[in-house]
């Protein structure tokens, strides 16, 4: 279930940061800030969600998730096709975020 918190999480804070860029720098309107707004809000709610008894360690889980959510987002949304290293990156990324979170606990 933590997979899945963690997917939508990261799809909400890249869209609520994407809606930022693209009124910074891709020159949308403002009206853009809202709904991106609701998605970051959304982003930090999902996280409560994860069944962890510390933040750091669900924070540091999630950071793996969010780096192939930013990989995917940049194929399919933005288009450009992810490079050797974006996609080996972000494996090891997920293979460090799986042993946080996967890993035994004393």
């Amino acid at each position: 279930m933590s997979l899945v918190i963690y997917a939508f999480a990261a799809l909400a804070e890249i869209a609520g940061c994407f809606a930022f860029w693209a009124w910074l720098r891709l020159d949308k309107p403002v009206w853009w800030l809202a709904p991106g707004l609701v998605a970051l809000s959304a982003f930090a709610w999902l996280l409560t969600l994860v069944p962890s008894e510390a933040a750091g360690r669900t924070y540091a889980a999630y950071g793996g998730i969010y780096i192939l959510a930013s990989i995917l987002w940049l194929w399919i949304v933005e288009q450009r096709v992810p490079d050797r290293w974006d996609v080996s990156g972000a494996f090891v990324c997920l293979l460090g975020a799986g042993i946080i979170l996967l890993g035994p606990r004393g």
